[in-house]
């Protein structure tokens, strides 16, 4: 572990002493509302040019893989687990959409909304062994869900492992009345987007544009404040009182989720962490397992008030993927970590390699699949 001084200038501020450090919290506070501000942006970016056809190709096979690739693309395009799992529950309580057929797509929901921190990771590949370090904590959730999807999605055609237990547990809550919950990061992040959005013109690609700007610019002066913070402080923080065991990151995962409904944001604000070396890859393996079964909360309470058993059933299929996924994975949690370690020193030849990894595993090779057999 590299060892820091005791006290450094405020390089962002220039003042030292209680005053400069009460300044550098502001200024991080401000920059992680930048940074939350863009994810939010990003995501209407997305959902201006293409909310559209992934409602269209959502209904469009009976086929289990071209389901699980519409499922990864339909949320990578509209930067949204919760959104596309919303659409798929109005779907399925309308009948427009079987619940045999939904369960793969809802799978493929679950590897899709990892593209936003994968995106979020690039604001540090300038910077050799922190983006390695930032690619790696970015993937493993990647892997997490792939790995999940592997096992599952042929024991889900095989057994219907998901379907009847998702069925079993909707007729415990059969009859429950349906829940809302308003997101406090909803509230301030986004007027604001919508605000720029509209200034924008309501042009999806300007929005985008200018939320990876704002992005990079966030990320790259978060790890710059964490450094004139004293890294040796916040990373003994972290350790001490957020991350200091398992189970506390799992449930701060899924609480954190739940709060801002929102597993893209909640994920994607440790990468900066892990970048910096604040974080180690065990440490936030919990707390993204917990990011994946926050992210089903809010679909699944309003999934309650359809009125359709099958529906609340569909929300349940996807709280029971995530919860089997982490019964195999987190006891064999090497497996994705290293997955995720290995694809981030090869991201060390060529930086070509971490875009071409985004563009061809979350639209490239699903939009294939999809044309060649849905």
């Amino acid at each position: 572990m590299a060892a820091y001084p005791a006290s450094s200038p405020d390089t962002a501020t220039g003042i030292a002493g209680p005053v400069g450090l009460v300044l550098r919290i502001l200024v991080l506070i401000g920059l992680l509302y930048l940074f939350m501000l863009s994810i939010t942006m990003l995501g209407a970016a997305f959902k201006l040019m293409g909310k559209g056809v992934a409602e269209s190709i959502l209904t469009t096979t009976s086929n289990p893989l071209v389901g699980l690739v519409i499922g990864i693309l339909a949320t990578s395009v509209i930067q949204s687990s919760s959104t596309t799992t919303s659409l798929v529950v109005g779907l399925v309580g309308t009948a427009a959409l079987s619940f045999e057929n939904a369960v793969p797509i809802i799978m493929g929901a679950n590897i899709g909304t990892t593209v936003t921190n994968t995106i979020v990771s690039l604001a540090h590949i300038s910077r050799g062994e922190e983006f390695k370090r930032a690619f790696a904590g970015s993937t493993v959730h990647d892997f997490f869900n792939i790995c999940s999807v592997i096992i599952l999605l042929p024991l889900e055609e095989m057994f219907g492992i998901i379907s009847w237990s998702s069925h079993v547990v909707e007729h415990i809550f059969q009859g429950t009345g349906g829940l809302k919950f308003t997101s406090p990061l909803s509230a301030v992040t986004k007027p604001v987007s919508a605000y720029l959005a509209n200034l924008l013109g309501g042009n999806g690609w300007i929005v985008a544009i200018v939320a990876l700007l704002l992005l990079f610019l966030a990320l790259r002066y978060i790890v710059v404040t964490l450094k004139a913070m004293v890294l040796s402080k916040v990373e003994r923080f972290f350790h001490r009182y957020i991350f200091r065991n398992a189970a506390l990151g799992f449930v701060l995962g899924v609480a954190l989720t739940t709060l801002v409904q929102s597993s893209s944001i909640t994920t994607s604000l440790v990468v900066p962490l892990i970048g910096a070396g604040v974080l180690t890859m065990t440490q936030i393996f919990p707390y993204v397992l917990g990011a994946n079964v926050g992210t089903t909360i809010t679909a699944f309470l309003a999934s309650l008030a359809v009125g359709s058993h099958e529906a609340v059933s569909i929300a349940f299929a996807h709280l029971l993927f995530n919860v089997y996924g982490i019964c195999i994975f987190w006891p064999l949690k090497r497996i994705p970590i290293f997955l995720a370690e290995t694809m981030a020193k090869w991201t060390q030849r060529s930086k070509l390699i971490p875009v071409l990894y985004i563009l061809i595993a979350f639209f490239i090779i699903p939009a294939g699949i999809i044309y060649f057999l849905g």
